[in-house]
């Protein structure tokens, strides 16, 4: 999974606490505006990251997960900034967060892209829908409400239990429309 220096560190800190709650391998790979960004808004480092997942830096194009020989079940970029986003758009793969995206697309691998901005202009409209047409899937960062939350984390564990259903993995994060949990 990739992390940006988009605001919204917490979607992509919650995603990787619920993935090693549940026993899943997870590579992460931080922008160094990800990595600050994270470090500002959530107060945690890439290096309490590495209790939870093997963490590579954005500079080594030689990491495994920059081959799609690596077997992945697929990648999410949460939050995704609109530079990242339009250089993923535009097939430019100079760093290891980039190139891996466009080895998810040329494999036809799960690739979800979680952008935090607002509003969006026409070029990130056109970047996300050059993505979505590639295989994409564009999940902005927009938590529901019905679940009537009260605290920030139940706004982040709603997004990141849509990460987890859209990768199709089972989890109980939270109650489904019709369910008691």
């Amino acid at each position: 999974m990739g992390i940006t220096g988009a605001s919204g560190s917490i979607y992509g800190y919650t995603l990787i606490r619920a993935l090693h709650q549940l026993g899943i391998e997870t590579h992460v790979i931080a922008t160094e505006m990800g990595e600050k960004v994270m470090q500002f808004e959530c107060g945690i480092g890439m290096k309490e990251l590495k209790e939870y997942a093997t963490i590579h830096s954005n500079q080594n194009l030689f990491a495994s997960i920059a081959s799609g020989s690596y077997l992945t079940d697929g990648m999410v970029i949460v939050p995704c900034s609109m530079n990242t986003l339009g250089a993923i758009a535009n097939g430019v793969g100079d760093t290891l967060l980039s190139r891996s995206a466009s080895v998810i697309l040329k494999e036809k691998r799960e690739f979800i892209i979680v952008p935090r901005e607002a509003p969006f202009n026409l070029i990130h409209l056109r970047n996300m829908t050059r993505l979505a047409e590639s295989g994409a899937c564009i999940m902005p960062a927009s938590p529901g409400f019905y679940h009537k939350p009260t605290e920030i984390w139940e706004l982040a564990n709603f997004m990141v239990a849509r990460i987890l259903d859209m990768l199709r993995i089972d989890h109980r994060l939270l109650e489904r429309w019709g369910e008691k949990v």
